[in-house]
Formats: structure tokens, sequence, C-alpha cells
């Protein structure tokens, strides 16, 4: 039995996680520690309101308000300043914190332990009892290291270096074990990049991801509005301090790679596990399944395949400092002529801070759309999609069957990549364009 300090809801399950506790007598047992937020299948277009292209999404959305505020928790609303993707949203306001235990019913909640947190996602029955009595039974989970020696080369992202791990290793080389990533190319990241690579542990069968907290995460957390202040400041600071794994420390599973053999990645099947070099071409041995989905022979090299759409957002790169690295390569160009092109910031903040840059013109005036935040086309939930059989470059991370709508292949990759290629009409290299 584990005590968990921070919950997270979100439109899509909230409602129901709360209207069965509610139906079971049961009541929220500290409401301060729950929070709610709309994200799932709000509508990113301009204006948006209560109303969604999904069928029956409102309800959703309306029920999930008028539980979030029977219960008495925090709800960052359609409209709310605050409003966002929950895995973007806890982070920039400091709720999470080293050494917390948080737990949503979305399963990329390992992205938040990039700041030292365990963090993992659930179901909605696991959320009603945690909410009842501020606990979750678990079972433990072995330990992995994976550890990126070096240095990344120029142009080599966080999400270049996951989609490396998942891909030498496996979908599920991480199943049943919580994982430590570090190495001097991790401790080198800063706090928006470890979260893209903590992001898609689960992708890689993890129970969680995490990073151990340093310099770089106090400074990153210190001043936000959930984060402790003043004496209480310095003493969770001396606090975290003690949490990272001891020198020495043995492991029950660790990976070592050179950060300086990874080249930017991008996916070309049906998992991301299907994932290969900018260089490199579809495996001699890729499955027939995927090699039907996605349209694609084996042995076809991946730069070169035309694409149809791109796609920039979502819980593994839609924050502000993955913004202003497309909006770098896509500033004095325009995507290719047939090519449909979104950006879908992560939080109404990032939005916010991106038109203050005015990043926003910068990809309007390339081609792309730009778009309140949500999770939007991450996934087929919120009732939009690409043309049925569209080939979409996504900085998303996932890339199964219909994830992005009926019969949509999804190539994932980093947001560079996904700029340079709704640049060049086709998978294309970005370091080729920063040159």
């Amino acid at each position: 039995m584990v005590a968990i300090d921070r919950i997270f809801l979100h439109e899509r399950t909230g409602a129901a996680a709360l209207g069965s506790l509610k139906a079971a007598g049961r009541a929220v047992a500290d409401p301060a520690r729950v929070f709610c937020v709309m994200d799932h299948i709000v509508d990113t277009r301009p204006g948006r309101g209560d109303q969604t292209l999904m069928p029956g999404g409102q309800a959703f959305i309306t029920e999930t308000r008028a539980a979030a505020h029977e219960a008495g928790l925090t709800l960052f609303d359609v409209t709310d300043p605050d409003q966002g993707i929950v895995h973007v949203v806890s982070p920039e306001l400091g709720i999470v914190l080293p050494g917390l235990t948080l737990i949503a019913p979305d399963s990329h909640t390992c992205t938040q332990g990039a700041l030292g947190a365990l963090a993992w996602g659930i179901g909605s029955s696991e959320a009603e009892h945690a909410m009842a009595t501020g606990t979750l039974r678990i079972a433990r989970p072995h330990t992995m290291c994976v550890r990126f020696t070096g240095t990344l080369s120029v142009g080599v992202t966080p999400k270049d270096m996951i989609l490396a791990l998942i891909a030498r290793h496996g979908a599920g080389g991480g199943k049943g074990h919580a994982v430590e990533f570090a190495g001097d190319a991790v401790t080198a990241l800063d706090m928006e990049a470890r979260m893209t690579l903590c992001n898609m542990a689960t992708e890689f069968s993890a129970m969680t991801g995490m990073i151990a907290p340093d310099e770089t995460t106090y400074a990153w957390l210190k001043g936000r509005r959930y984060a402790p202040q003043g004496e209480d400041w310095t003493r969770a600071v001396a606090h975290w301090r003690t949490l990272p794994s001891d020198a020495g420390a043995t492991y029950d599973a660790e990976i070592v790679i050179d950060a300086a053999d990874i080249e930017p990645m991008v996916g070309w099947g049906t998992s991301p596990e299907q994932s290969v070099g900018i260089s490199g071409a579809v495996p001699v041995d890729a499955g027939e399944r995927a090699l039907a989905y996605m349209g694609l022979q084996a042995r076809q090299p991946v730069a070169g395949i035309p694409i149809d759409a791109a796609f920039i957002g979502s819980c593994t790169n839609g924050r502000l400092s993955d913004l202003r690295r497309a909006a770098a390569l896509l500033q004095g160009r325009s995507i290719a002529p047939g090519v449909k092109a979104l950006c879908v910031p992560g939080s109404s903040a990032v939005k916010r801070a991106a038109e203050a840059e005015g990043l926003d013109r910068m990809f309007m005036a390339a081609g792309f759309e730009w778009r309140e935040s949500g999770c939007s086309m991450c996934f087929y939930a919120g009732g939009e999609s690409f043309p049925a059989g569209a080939r979409v470059v996504s900085s998303t991370n996932r890339n199964f069957e219909g994830r992005q709508g009926p019969g949509i292949r999804t190539h994932i990759a980093s947001p560079e990549m996904v700029a340079a290629s709704a640049i060049a009409g086709m998978i294309a290299d970005p370091r080729e364009l920063a040159r």
C-alpha cells in the first residue's frame, strides 16, 4: 500500500471515477490533493467552448465539471488560463515535486517522473480507490537503469533517445520495471527535454520512468505556484537532495547506450519499436501486417516517403521549447503544397508564451494551423482526424493502427523532423534545414 500525494483526473474518465465514488457513498478523502483538467476530448479550434466534434463528447465535459465542483476539487476548465494537457500543466504549476507519488488515469503520467517523482498511470477504479483512501495497492516493480553515456550529436533530441531505446530493446523491454534514466547525456538535458524522455517510458512497457532531481530540477521548480515557498523551499530542497540513487547502486537490469550513436529517428511501422534512424530503411524482416497498413516495402528508405499531413503537439512534444525549435526551422519557409499541418500547444500557458514570442505567426506564415491547447489529434477521441488513409508525420508518442483516425498512417518523430518534413512534403532530415 503506497500513500498517494497527488491525483489527476481528466474529462474522459473523471466523471466516471467521481460518479462511482459517489454511488458507493464515499467522499474524496482530501480534495486538496486531487486536480482535474479538461484536455483529452476538448475542441482545439479557435473560439471553442464545451462543444466537441466527438458525438456525445460535450457530456464528458459537463458531467466532469459538475462532479469536480461537487467534490471540491481544483478544476482547470476549458476556458481556464491554466488549462492544458495534464502532464504539461502539472509540472508547469509545480504540482508535481521530487519525491511525491502522483497518479492519473492516463498511461503517460510517467512524464512527470522527470522531476524525480514516482508517477504512473492507473485506471478509473484505481483512481476511485485512491481518492477515497489516499492510498493505492501496487506490485513492487523491478528496477532498471537506462544510462545514456557521452554527448548527443547536434540535431538529435530526447525524442530520438527514447525511440532509439525502444527500437533497440523492444516495446516490451521495460516490462515490470521502474526505469531510471541516467548518464551524462541525461543530466545535460533541460527539464522539458527530460519530460519528453520520461513520457515514452510507457511505450517501453515500464511501470514508470524517472530522472534523479538535481540543480536543474530545483531551478526550474523554484517560484512555481504549488512549489514550496520561503523556509519551506529550503527544507524541501534539502530533502530532495537525499533522493537520488546511491553511488554504486545495483539494479535488476541495466542498459547502456552511447548517445553519440543516435541519429534523428522516425517510426516506420505501427509500434514505436518499429523506428529507424533517418539514414536507414524499413527492415528486411518487417512484419507483413505493419507493411500492409503503412503502405511500405521492406528495404525502402524512410527519408523521402511522401506525407499528407504534419502534427506538432501532445504531452510528448507540445512544450514551449519544442515549439521554439520547430518554429526556428519553419522561419522564412513554407510547407509543401497539399500538406495539412497543425500546431497544438501543450497548455494555455505554453500558447500564451509562444504568442508573446511571435511563434504563432511563424507557424501560420509557414502554413500551419495554430490551435488552442489540448490532446487534439494525438489520438482519435476528440472527433477530429486527418483524411482516411493519410500519411502523417507526428510529434506524438504512438503510431498504432488507427491511433490518429481510421486508416491513418502515423510516423512518429521529433518536432524538428515534423517541421522539416512538412516543408519538404516528405520525411526529411531536420539537420539539412538547420545547416
